[in-house]
This record gives structure tokens, sequence and C-alpha cells, in this order.
């Protein structure tokens, strides 16, 4: 009977909870490095690296029927497709409100913060900011959602679910996923100088795990890995739509 691992890693790892550990400190950490020493030099392109080697890892670990077992498979419910869609949109417009409603346009609203790493022109024409936005939308609803899910919703949420069950898989790949995102924002590089925003970031730590676990639900109920890329592509897209029209309108 075939295992979820490749022959070569049965001899080392388990599909088990350890397993998933062991690929969250492989990956998490270094990406969380990455990530503030770009935003300390304003260089991003490792950034792109980091999502490449999240969505191999599912190939270069698991066996067919692991990556079968991952989700990686044709949707089970297409109406939940559609949903996921909808739902990511709709939370990352929500999160929008919520970030200038707290905060306004400050370094203390997530969105305000990550935008100022997309580097927009000021004085961009229309048109020119519209083929700038369609870059990095596309970008946005590409790398990032499917290096993500396919480590954080795929082989991590498996492995953990093999031994804990599904609900406590996804509380702990949810969980990392928020906690990698401080690097994003919540410990910010402004004027020089490295911050901690406590309440600021204790909101956008919660919105991210709510936002995974969402992602985890459409995976669930699409039966397949595609609706959790399909709602993080959402709510990425509502995202950059929020920082180039909203915030930099």
């Amino acid at each position: 009977m075939e295992e979820e691992l490749k022959p070569f890693w049965r001899k080392i790892f388990n599909f088990d909870w350890k397993f998933g550990l062991f690929l969250i400190l492989l990956i998490c950490i270094p990406r969380f490095a990455l990530v503030l020493q770009a935003n300390q030099t304003a260089n991003y392109s490792w950034l792109g690296l980091i999502m490449l080697i999240s969505a191999i890892v599912p190939f270069l670990f698991l066996s067919k029927k692991g990556r079968r077992k991952i989700g990686l498979k044709k949707p089970e419910n297409l109406n939940w497709v559609i949903i996921a869609l909808v739902i990511g949109l709709v939370f990352s417009i929500s999160l929008y409100y919520l970030g200038v409603g707290l905060y306004g346009n400050s370094f203390e609203n997530w969105y305000y913060y990550i935008g100022k790493s997309y580097n927009i022109p000021a004085g961009i024409d229309g048109e020119g900011k519209l083929i700038l936005f369609s870059i990095m939308a596309l970008t946005g609803m590409t790398f990032s959602p499917i290096g993500e899910e396919l480590f954080f919703r795929g082989i991590v949420h498996s492995s953990m679910a093999t031994s804990l069950g599904d609900r406590k898989a996804s509380l702990i790949d949810s969980s990392a996923f928020a906690l990698v995102h401080i690097s994003h924002f919540g410990l910010v590089f402004v004027n020089q100088e490295w911050r901690f925003l406590l309440v600021p970031t204790i909101i956008w730590v919660l919105s991210m795990l709510c936002v995974s676990i969402l992602f985890y639900i459409c995976r669930k109920r699409s039966g397949t890995i595609l609706g959790a890329i399909l709602c993080h592509a959402a709510f990425n897209l509502g995202m950059i739509y929020c920082i180039f029209y909203q915030i930099n309108g």
C-alpha cells in the first residue's frame, strides 16, 4: 500500500505532527528573517523564491497518494470554489475598513504599512497606476496563494491532521501562518528604526488566524486545495485593490 511520503523520506520521517513541525521550522524561521531584512533594505527579490520553495515542498516529499491527501485533485463541490472567491474578497475589504477606522492612514494601519513596499510613485497617472496594479495583482494572486496554501493548508495541515485531527491541525497551521505574518506587519521598520506595534499586531495576527481558518474551510468544503488557493488569491486581490485605489487613491 502506497504511503504519503516518498520512499526515501519514509526512512527519516513519519507523516505526522513531528514532520509538520519540522516543516514549519524549516520554512517559517528563514522566511521571517528574510521578510524583515526585505522591509529594512526595500529589496524584495527573495520573497518570490520563498513562495516557490513553499510550493515545491509537497512535490519534493509526497507520493501521489500524499499529494491527493493534501487536496491536489479536482474539486468535489464547484459551488464552494466560487464561494471561496467571495469569502476572500469580502474579508480583505472588511480588514481594510477596520484598519482605516482604527488607525487611518498611519503606520499602525496594516495595509498602509504593507503598501509602502509596493513603491507606488507619487503623482502616477491613471493608466500607469492600472498597469502597476495589474502587475502587483497578478503576482499577489499567484505566488503567495499557491506557495502558502500548498504548504500551510496542504502538507503541514495534512501531516498534523494524521496525528491530531483536522480541528487541532487547522489551529496549528493557522497559528503558524498568522505568526509568520508579523514579519509583514507588526514588527515594522519606520524612520530607520524597528518598532513593535502591540495592539495593531494583535489585531493583525488574529485577523490572519481567522482568514487562515477560512482558507482551510474552503479547502475542506470544495474538496480540493484549489478552494484555499482561490480564497487566498481573492483576499490578496482585495488587499492590493485597497492599497492602490483607497489608501493611495
